[in-house]
């Protein structure tokens, strides 16, 4: 049993369900326009509640909202962010879009499932050590209920971070991530103290850019293929470029960090989905 445990604390809340879609543009085309209609009709009325800004989609303490974005590129076309307190609840949206008629033209091309992480590496560092000097065996009960007592604390002072609302941006930027398990350079056999320091450096690049691109992380270990799911949210697409090229040169990332493919999308209202839809010449 080694000292005290070596891993961090973590504190967990919303759980995210992205969804990538390529539509179906030939089998839309033969809709007769009634059925273009409808089916347009139906979709906007399931994801209209739940949009970021509408009042009835949000609640004080635990938003559960849906994001539907244009997606850029051959990766797909329509990207959808949802955010809730449970899976089951994403499991229904998913299911609530499936039975759509309009759903019958999303042709799925990748999804990702995560739930909201906030890493206590600091709070960790103080009370493994702290929770020894008194005694207390690592992993025992007393041990577990005294951790639980602290998550708590941080859970309640954190609740705003563990179930934030979908940012009214224009620009999403998505993509998964691992730290590295090679043979000679592996992340989890690195000492706490010196990842908790790479963290910390990790995360000064990103309050500088706190202004401009709000920042969610997700936790998909053994939810996902990846182990870390990243949403950047902000109204100038330029800051993703600037944001992941400057984190790419401290420690954590250049030595350590591997990146899954990258998602980007322009948020689209539902009060536009018609006009997206549209197949008349413009």
């Amino acid at each position: 049993m080694p000292e005290t445990p070596p891993f961090p604390l973590t504190l967990d809340g919303a759980s995210l369900l992205h969804q990538m879609f390529r539509f179906d543009w030939p089998a839309w085309r033969r809709l007769d326009a009634p059925g273009r209609q409808r089916a347009s009709a139906e979709v906007s009325a399931l994801l209209a509640p739940l949009e970021p800004g509408f009042t009835q989609a949000t609640s004080e303490a635990h938003p559960h909202q849906s994001a539907l974005y244009a997606q850029l590129g051959h990766k797909g076309d329509l990207l959808l962010v949802h955010f809730r307190d449970t899976i089951e609840e994403l499991a229904q949206i998913e299911r609530d879009l499936a039975r759509t008629e309009f759903g019958a033209f999303l042709q799925p091309t990748h999804s990702y499932l995560s739930i909201v992480e906030l890493g206590l590496y600091e709070s960790a560092s103080k009370t493994y050590p702290a929770l020894v000097a008194e005694g207390i065996e690592p992993l025992s009960e007393q041990w577990d209920r005294r951790i639980q007592d602290v998550i708590d604390r941080q859970a309640a002072a954190m609740s705003s971070r563990l179930y934030p609302a979908i940012p009214q941006t224009k620009y999403l930027c998505f993509y998964p991530m691992d730290k590295k398990r090679g043979e000679h350079v592996n992340w989890y056999s690195a000492p706490m103290p010196d990842r908790a320091r790479m963290m910390h450096e990790h995360g000064l690049i990103g309050r500088r850019f706190a202004g401009t691109v709000k920042q969610i992380i997700s936790g998909s270990i053994g939810l996902d293929d990846w182990e870390w799911g990243v949403d950047l949210f902000s109204d100038d697409p330029s800051v993703f470029k600037k944001l992941i090229y400057e984190m790419r040169f401290d420690e954590a990332s250049a030595l350590y960090a591997l990146f899954g493919p990258f998602y980007v999308g322009v948020r689209l209202p539902v009060s536009e989905v018609a006009s997206w839809l549209s197949v008349e010449q413009r």
